[in-house]
């Protein structure tokens, strides 16, 4: 009896939170419901959803996230990788070093947000560097006012921020590798880069698949970064579709079109791992 109260406690909170107000939020999509005017909500159908997909600033927060993917995902992936090869042993500095790779994981990403800011802003330390130190332009750059350089740089932010996760994940893969392998392969007059090719990463095959759609999740999730540092612009070319989504339902308090937007961020979401599952079974 004590099992079953347990289970059935647990069941009654997993639909209070998290299965009521998914079904909420989805009836919400089809009804014009803004916060200013709560008592005329009004059913609409598909209209919500329409009006994603005709909305310019949607597409360019897909294209966004595409291009922080595209630059943040292999970054940490290969950078991860590349710091737990070298420090997949046991000694002293490997383990000082595992820390301070790790540091910036459990750094708040308002505290690097903030950092990050400081140092690409027109007058700013990596500004500095280039123009004042190493001569390697004649002007300032505006690296936030231009939407291409803030994706790189919100891009470069996410990257170091994630990388002593994926470095973590991948030293525990590395670790369960069989040493027999390796020393076969040094019989057999294998270097380095052949080791790594032929033993190591087909070793740690599913950790690999695991690390990139986290990986890839996280891009989908990226808001805090984008909220502080580019607030979406200039003129909403920096949004992504977490900060469109704020921006319409609590600044703009159009709760319809953004319950709408977050279905249709979910389907992508839900399309994208899909796609990733079936290319690792074929492969």
């Amino acid at each position: 009896m004590g099992r079953l109260s347990v289970s059935g406690s647990r069941f009654y909170l997993f639909c209070v939170f998290l299965v009521y107000p998914l079904l909420h939020n989805w009836v919400y999509s089809f009804f014009d419901f803004k916060l200013s005017n709560l008592n005329e909500a009004s059913f609409v159908g598909l209209d919500n959803y329409r009006r994603v997909f005709q909305d310019p600033v949607f597409w360019i927060s897909v294209r966004n996230i595409l291009i922080y993917g595209v630059i943040s995902v292999p970054g940490q992936m290969i950078l991860g990788f590349a710091a737990a090869y070298a420090l997949n042993r046991a000694d002293l500095w490997s383990k000082l070093f595992r820390t301070l790779y790790f540091l910036p994981v459990i750094t708040s990403w308002v505290v690097a947000s903030l950092i990050f800011t400081f140092i690409v802003t027109d007058q700013g330390l990596l500004n500095y560097l280039i123009v004042d130190v190493f001569h390697l332009a004649d002007e300032r750059i505006g690296w936030l006012s231009d939407p291409w350089k803030a994706m790189i740089v919100l891009s470069m932010l996410g990257i170091w921020k994630g990388v002593g996760w994926a470095m973590v994940i991948y030293l525990a893969a590395l670790q369960g590798v069989p040493k027999d392998l390796y020393e076969s392969a040094d019989l057999d007059g294998c270097g380095p880069l052949q080791r790594i090719w032929h033993i190591t990463l087909p070793s740690i095959r599913s950790t690999n698949f695991f690390i990139q759609i986290m990986l890839i999740i996280g891009a989908f999730n990226v808001f805090t970064s984008v909220f502080l540092i580019t607030k979406g612009g200039p003129l909403h070319q920096t949004e992504v579709m977490l900060t469109w989504m704020y921006q319409k339902a609590f600044t703009e308090y159009d709760l319809g079109y953004a319950s709408a937007l977050s279905y249709v961020f979910a389907l992508l979401i839900a399309l994208l791992t899909a796609i990733q599952f079936k290319w690792n079974r074929s492969n």
